[in-house]
């Protein structure tokens, strides 16, 4: 499986200001960025918050590749949203949209080049350390979320695959030939992680 299926980009070693900023104040900014998307309603707002994160990211020292890379993953499903929302409410409405969408993304992708892995799962579980007394296992909340950043460059190579295979034997545009191999394989996946899980004793609920 080629591993080219990411939405957001890894972890890049550097000593720059980002690197440098606490996590939580990195959680707070894409936080921000989250919220920000429901209350602006200007799309130049949008573009310019945007080009601010976008300058953010290159700060980084992750290069312009990693954030075209990031912005193209999400680039299909933004062409379908932007031009339905065209077609209901207006070009403008339909850029605002967008923009957040993308500031939200490139906000990410600014934490996960800046933070490794694992001490944003400290980080997150962290986080959810108040809400343990509601229930929450912090640290199980932590194992879901790695599952979740392990699997969606995994399923997003596996649709990569398919679609390339599917091309070269002329089934671009049949549907079964696309969808029908991809859920096989996640299925498969999903059952393979899980099993390694339950051989490790994760993510199975403490009995009394």
């Amino acid at each position: 499986m080629r591993g080219h299926g990411y939405l957001l980009a890894n972890y890049v070693r550097g000593n720059s200001i980002i690197h440098r900023t606490p996590l939580w104040l990195k959680f707070l900014v894409v936080a921000a960025c989250g919220t920000a998307s429901f209350l602006i309603v200007d799309w130049t707002v949008s573009l310019v918050v945007f080009a601010i994160m976008c300058g953010m990211f290159i700060l980084t020292g992750a290069g312009l590749r990693r954030l075209l890379r990031a912005i193209w993953m999400v680039a299909p499903i933004l062409l379908v949203i932007g031009l339905f929302q065209w077609w209901q409410l207006g070009g403008t409405t339909a850029a605002r949209i967008v923009l957040n969408v993308l500031v939200c993304v490139v906000a990410a992708s600014v934490l996960t080049a800046t933070t490794p892995v694992q001490e944003l799962l400290d980080g997150v579980a962290a986080l959810a350390k108040p809400f343990r007394r509601f229930g929450a296992d912090p640290e199980r909340f932590a194992l879901t979320i790695a599952v979740m950043l392990r699997s969606i460059p995994f399923i997003a190579g596996t649709f990569s695959d398919v679609r390339d295979s599917a091309r070269a034997r002329g089934l671009e545009r049949n549907p079964r030939a696309l969808i029908l191999p991809v859920f096989i394989t996640t299925v498969a996946y999903a059952r393979q992680t899980g099993d390694a899980l339950a051989a490790r004793g994760l993510g199975e609920p403490e009995r009394d």
